[in-house]
């Protein structure tokens, strides 16, 4: 009995035309990442794709590259709930941090029990002779090592949308959400910026006020907008968020705002236990125009 699938196949490997083969002779395929993203440039530039689909793109593409210890939020900044403590003490943590899941320790930090829903709080009130125990769910643990297009998977297929982040001593490393990944390809909003970017973290708003990241260096603040925030040399903080927080005495919380030499900052987003974003602006005086 004659085969013919093998022809079959062989004949699908050679159905692109003549003109086909010579032009991809020509114009070959790029060889490496490097090149791919330059490819989606200069499909930019020729307005093949937009900015925004170029962006999200090269965020895929890089993505690959990223591991979970890249891109999670470290263990002293993540914001853990007791097992042990009152129920208003708990409320008052899921209030104040505004997120939606939290891990659960039992005595140790480092004994991770499993994940409260902050919407599932709502049935204690309901029943007050529920155990809070009876509320968490499952945690699940992933190794620093672990791919974030893997991670992405897996939460996509399992519906938890936060792993607990062990190092390779079995120790918790931090926590990553599906949010964490997520931003890898699509990024941050950004607006246009009038300040040179040397580093992205200094954006212009159309408000005529400015998007500044909470890791920015001090230094890079006071050239940006040629003020001095540091003059007691024993105040030794290396970024603008750390600042903050030691002349509000407390980490900032979102909407909060205090006034620095001359400078509104306002709180715009917090994550980790720690500000992300700051909207500054000049203080204003009696009778200046918004």
């Amino acid at each position: 009995m004659s085969e013919p699938h093998p022809a079959r196949s062989h004949e699908k490997q050679d159905k692109r035309t003549f003109l086909q083969k010579v032009a991809e002779f020509i114009h070959p395929g790029p060889d490496s990442k490097a090149e791919l993203i330059e490819t989606l440039a200069d499909a930019e530039d020729n307005d093949i794709i937009g900015a925004e689909s170029r962006v999200m793109l090269e965020g895929v593409i890089r993505m690959a590259e990223l591991t979970a210890g890249d891109v999670m939020v470290a263990a002293p900044r993540m914001d853990l709930v007791n097992i042990d403590a009152p129920y208003d003490d708990i409320l008052h943590v899921v209030i104040d941090t505004a997120h939606s899941r939290f891990p659960v320790y039992d005595s140790d930090r480092e004994n991770i029990i499993g994940i409260l829903m902050a919407k599932d709080l709502l049935k204690l009130q309901r029943a007050p002779e529920l155990n809070i125990r009876a509320l968490l769910r499952p945690a699940v643990f992933v190794p620093e090592s672990k791919g974030l297009n893997d991670l992405l998977r897996e939460f996509r297929g399992n519906r938890n949308h936060l792993a607990i982040v062990i190092d390779e001593f079995g120790r918790v490393a931090g926590l990553i959400t599906i949010e964490d990944v997520l931003e890898q390809i699509v990024g941050e909003i950004e607006d246009e910026f009038d300040i040179a970017e040397d580093e992205g973290d200094i954006f212009g708003l159309a408000d005529r006020t400015y998007r500044v990241s909470g890791d920015t260096s001090i230094e890079r603040v006071e050239e940006a907008f040629g003020v001095k925030l540091v003059t007691d040399e024993d105040h030794e903080f290396d970024t603008i968020g750390g600042l903050i927080a030691h002349e509000m005495g407390h980490v900032p919380k979102r909407s909060e705002h205090t006034t620095l030499a001359g400078l509104d900052f306002v709180v715009l987003h917090t994550k980790g236990g720690a500000v992300r974003w700051f909207k500054v602006s000049p203080t204003r005086t009696e009778g200046s125009k918004a």
